[in-house]
């Protein structure tokens, strides 16, 4: 079949986008590439436009901003276009599995919550009833954090940070404030105030007491052992 193309004349080459997303680039050559498919156009893909799909898939889904960047303008002109609607069909699909995944386990979680309401332990009914209501279509018990915030210019920060250390310097006088007691320089005899020289005395009494008795105790075992030794002559 033969096409009639008919140049349009004035057209800037460069539209200044310099990166764009590998999703959306290959949606774009994808309806391009449907629109001359119909035109005869041939998009049966073989072995190497499937690997090549392949890579470009994987390399997205590990680092889409990397991947988009390397597929420039010129790079994507030298894939071929079986490659290219393969690369969108894999995308396409990725995203739509990612979304129907995420919604039915949303819808899994919310399912079991409702069935856990009529529990007979009133503590798991109220649980299930409090996560419930946190989901974020309900909203009902969702927390609110308030945060002030004062902005003050810089002279109020000096200001106030001179008026901190003038309070430090310079503490105003209040009627709080006790003056200390001047006690006159006179020795304490500590012994006298406790009683302390009575014990000594005491103490001494006591050994000379103790001396006394050690001596009788001594002059009458000598006495003891005199007699004795009389005795047996």
């Amino acid at each position: 079949m033969t096409m009639q193309i008919e140049p349009e004349i004035g057209v800037p080459m460069d539209d200044g986008v310099r990166s764009m997303d590998l999703t959306t680039r290959a949606q774009t050559a994808t309806k391009t590439i449907e629109h001359l498919s119909r035109h005869g156009l041939h998009v049966e893909p073989n072995k190497e436009d499937e690997d090549v799909a392949a890579r470009l898939a994987m390399a997205y889904a590990e680092d889409p901003e990397k991947t988009s960047k390397k597929v420039t303008h010129a790079r994507a002109a030298k894939l071929t276009p079986p490659s290219l609607v393969l690369v969108n069909n894999i995308l396409q699909e990725f995203g739509h599995n990612i979304a129907e995944s995420a919604t039915q386990i949303r819808h899994l979680v919310t399912n079991k919550l409702i069935e856990e309401t009529e529990n007979p332990d009133p503590r798991v009914r109220i649980r299930a009833l409090e996560l419930l209501g946190k989901i974020s279509d309900v909203g009902l018990f969702s927390e609110k954090t308030e945060i002030t915030i004062t902005h003050q210019t810089t002279d109020d920060i000096k200001e106030r940070l001179r008026a901190k250390l003038t309070k430090l310097v310079n503490p105003p006088e209040t009627d709080d404030v006790v003056d200390a007691i001047v006690i006159d320089d006179e020795e304490i005899d500590i012994d006298a105030e406790f009683g302390l020289d009575e014990d000594a005395e005491n103490d001494a009494d006591i050994e000379a007491m103790a001396d006394e008795v050690g001596e009788e105790v001594v002059g009458s075992e000598e006495e003891v052992v005199e007699s004795e030794e009389e005795e047996g002559k």
